[in-house]
């Protein structure tokens, strides 16, 4: 009974906190925090330690997966290259530079159990810094970068702190043996990632059935964490990479009703796990400081005086990390445009010579494998014009530097340090302070140095002629199939003219709604599409009085009931459903 109070006061407060940070106007997890800590220090308020095994084995797979099939994969790719610096290099030289700083202030702790607290304490967690991002305008680039670095170094870092404990416990004998076991890692878990992926995308989309498909939902994520975790690999990365897939695939493979309902599924997850794991960093900060002042070679107040400095620390490796990243994005897009401008030529000169040789045009196979070859050059061409509209700049980068909030990973690995560990309640209050310490100072303060800074925001005259030409290019597709509706159909009988071109008119009126809407957006309080919805909402609901009454009259069968209530229902989802979504 007393669990079951614990989890409705938990919710009551995630609830409550959310609404008041919105208003506020500061990102949830950093109130949840300061309420998690204020909780703890209530007098016979009693100790909360959540075992580490249950946020790393339990609530990390679906926080990780939630946020990865979101995250459109064409802007992953993008950006992968500042992704991978920040998650996998920038990662590891924090480990190592705060490893060699706590080897040096801690007597008798070893340099590969220094490097492990390094590997904790290193990554970020993009939740705070992409909640204020969103509500502030942030680039969208600049939030993919923020999004993917969180969704990967998490395995970086829970892969150095393994091997670094290898290397402690004498179980890796050499640096090369630690390297070979991170690529091991990360390649056993991307095809381990990609094969669930595929396997249970496959699966849902032949069933029929919300409760069975919600099940499997649920169960991705601990089916691409538990065998590659098993086996040695990176369980975080596998998730990453089945969420990735899941979320690119989806559209072509899943119903619409199962993709809506995935959202809503995975979107309360996301927000209970999120939020909760902030709020147990919170009620976990006075254990941490209780177990520290028992420690006899270092108390509390000194570990967090340590915890501080490490934060410190990191917050410079960081911003000096960004300045050398900035000039290599530069370069590596001059070097993408030079290679543009040769692979342009000899896809000339292949064009010309298959104009001037008929026979090699006429044989399938030449012609496949230049076709794939021209669309690959297309999709690099389009990959770098997007780069060269929402290129980085030192607004950019300074974001990026303040955005280096710890989280719930930081606290959940540096629990699961060994009993046997020299300073090990001291270590774990380090990495608390670190990450409660990050979450308050920047988290804090990010609004006002976004403000400040003024960061590059899309261009929305681009973004109209963008829709436009995709709406175009969309209704084009559409409109194909009325050239032949009897075909369409699978009838033998001609279709009645009347009704094909209701079908036509109704694209045509669908699409002149949303340009208006994209026209007028910013300049009207009220657009068309919006005085549409809200207008044919009020309908609706006038509908439903209407239905109600009808049913209070007994006028009518249950069935007749049943049938209109379930097409209104339909009906003020849908214009709820897009309401929402602007």
């Amino acid at each position: 009974m007393e669990l079951v109070i614990a989890g409705i006061l938990a919710v009551a407060v995630l609830v409550a906190v959310t609404v008041f940070a919105r208003r506020l106007g500061v990102a949830t997890p950093i109130i949840l925090v300061l309420a998690g800590i204020g909780i703890s220090l209530i007098p016979r308020v009693p100790q909360f330690d959540l075992p580490p095994d249950v946020v790393l084995h339990g609530l990390l797979p679906p926080i990780l997966y939630a946020a990865a099939i979101s995250l459109p994969l064409p802007d992953f790719r993008r950006n992968l290259a500042p992704i991978a610096s920040l998650a996998v290099v920038l990662v590891l030289i924090s480990a190592g530079v705060v490893g060699v700083l706590l080897w040096g202030l801690l007597p008798g702790l070893g340099l590969a159990v220094a490097v492990a607290v390094g590997a904790i304490v290193s990554p970020p967690d993009a939740v705070a810094a992409t909640s204020v991002g969103r509500t502030l305008g942030l680039p969208p680039r600049l939030l993919t970068v923020l999004e993917g670095e969180g969704l990967v170094n998490d395995a970086t870092a829970l892969v150095l702190l393994r091997s670094a404990l290898g290397v402690a416990a004498g179980t890796l004998t050499s640096v090369w043996m630690g390297v070979a076991d991170f690529a091991w890692s990360a390649a056993v878990a991307i095809l381990i990632g990609l094969i669930v992926g595929f396997i249970t995308v496959f699966v849902r989309s032949k069933l029929d059935d919300p409760a069975l498909d919600a099940v499997i939902s649920i169960a991705v994520p601990f089916l691409a964490y538990v065998p590659a975790n098993g086996l040695g690999a990176s369980g975080v990365l596998s998730v990453v990479m089945a969420g990735l897939y899941a979320g690119y695939v989806g559209p072509r493979r899943l119903s619409v009703r199962v993709r809506a309902s995935d959202r809503q599924l995975w979107r309360m997850i996301q927000f209970i796990l999120e939020n909760g794991v902030f709020l147990i960093i919170g009620l976990e900060f006075g254990t941490f400081i209780e177990d520290a002042e028992r420690v006899e070679f270092l108390g509390a107040w000194h570990a967090v005086g340590v915890g501080l400095l490490v934060m410190l620390a990191l917050i410079v490796i960081r911003f000096v990390w960004i300045g050398p990243l900035l000039l290599l994005l530069r370069r590596g897009q001059r070097r993408a445009e030079s290679r543009e401008r040769h692979g342009l030529q000899r896809l000339e000169l292949v064009r010309q010579r298959l104009a001037e040789d008929p026979r090699l045009t006429d044989k399938p196979r030449i012609r496949r494998r230049f076709d794939r070859v021209e669309a690959r050059f297309a999709r690099k061409h389009w990959d770098l014009e997007h780069i060269k509209r929402e290129r980085f700049t030192w607004r950019s980068g300074v974001i990026l530097g303040w955005s280096g909030m710890r989280g719930v990973v930081t606290l959940a690995a540096a629990q699961s340090l060994p009993l046997g560990t020299p300073y090990r309640s001291a270590l774990i209050l380090i990495a608390c302070t670190v990450a409660v310490g990050t979450l308050l100072l920047q988290g804090f303060t990010l609004p006002w140095v976004i403000r400040r800074v003024a960061p590059e925001r899309a261009d929305p005259d681009h973004d109209r002629e963008e829709l436009d030409r995709l709406l175009e290019e969309v209704d084009a597709a559409g409109l194909a199939v009325l050239d032949d509706p009897a075909a369409t159909l699978g009838v033998e009988t001609s279709v009645d003219p009347v009704v094909v071109e209701r079908v036509r008119r109704s694209s045509e009126v669908r699409t002149a709604i949303a340009r208006q809407a994209q026209e007028e957006a910013g300049e009207a309080e009220l657009s068309p599409a919006e005085a549409f919805r809200r207008l044919r909402l009020a309908v609706v609901q006038a509908e439903r009085e209407g239905l109600l009454s009808a049913r209070a009259s007994g006028r009518y069968s249950t069935r007749a009931i049943e049938a209109v209530q379930d097409i209104i229902d339909r009906e003020e989802l849908q214009l709820r459903r897009e309401g929402s979504a602007h």
